[in-house]
């Protein structure tokens, strides 16, 4: 199984799509957030957390 590359909150998010909260070490949450690409992604609700994109739009 390959690495998801996890983005910090505030980054600019490279695709559209469904954006995972994931833990400090990688454990998924199941909460997600909606983001457009070139938007910045929101904040995480503890310090540590990040984004992994879960679900990119199809067009």
């Amino acid at each position: 199984m390959a690495k998801s590359t996890t983005f910090s909150p505030g980054d600019r998010a490279p695709r559209s799509g469904q954006y995972e909260i994931v833990g400090p070490r990688g454990g998924r949450t199941g909460s997600e957030r909606t983001v457009t690409r070139g938007e910045p992604l929101p904040p995480t609700p503890k310090p540590g957390m990040g984004f992994i994109l879960s679900d990119p739009t199809k067009h």
